[in-house]
């Protein structure tokens, strides 16, 4: 299955994408500077064993972020803890390559991730937390339509300090009120 937008295309992991940038991007500080990774070393073999773990999984649906002119993987965006019985699924995001920081990707690739979750799975509800001090993922939250819900006091620790997590979430609306997108099988 592939999600294709205007500047990018969204494709499952692939086990090739363990020999690329994909574990570099896990120990970059500055790139996992307000989620739970890049404390410890996250090595080939792990993202090996993770991109496997994740095949057929009917509760994680991980896809690389590719861009449409160079095919390059970029990044990876998710629904994770995808629970049939509530319609729902967590929102998950890491944009890697830091060159294409700031060209609007991360909105679109959501974009494309949030019909696929309310179109394809048939999901009422998407949500997704996030650090306090982490104030871009805060603004794709709100800018993918998604409502400020909830703070978890101290929910995260990261180099030493605890942060708030904002927790945000969007209902399914009606799709004249969303983007479509093309998806290929």
């Amino acid at each position: 299955m592939k999600l294709i937008g205007e500047h990018l295309y969204l494709r499952p992991l692939h086990v090739n994408d363990a020999l690329g940038d994909y574990p570099s991007w896990l120990n970059d500080r500055v790139v996992c500077q307000y989620n739970s990774h890049g404390d410890t070393l996250y090595t080939q073999e792990m993202a090996l064993s993770y991109i496997q773990s994740m095949q057929n999984n009917l509760t994680c649906k991980v896809f690389a972020m590719c861009d449409k002119t160079s095919d390059k993987h970029i990044g990876n965006i998710a629904l994770q803890a995808i629970s049939p019985k509530n319609k729902s699924a967590e929102f998950a995001i890491l944009l890697g390559d830091k060159a294409y920081w700031g060209k609007g990707l991360s909105k679109e690739a959501g974009k494309l991730l949030l019909d696929y979750g309310f179109d394809f799975l048939k999901l009422h509800r998407i949500y997704c937390g996030t650090s306090e001090a982490n104030v871009p993922m805060q603004h794709l939250a709100r800018s993918l339509g998604m409502e400020l819900e909830g703070r978890r006091k101290e929910a995260l620790l990261k180099h030493e300090n605890f942060y708030d997590v904002l927790e945000y979430g969007i209902v399914q609306k009606p799709i004249q009120n969303r983007s479509t997108s093309d998806i290929e099988s």
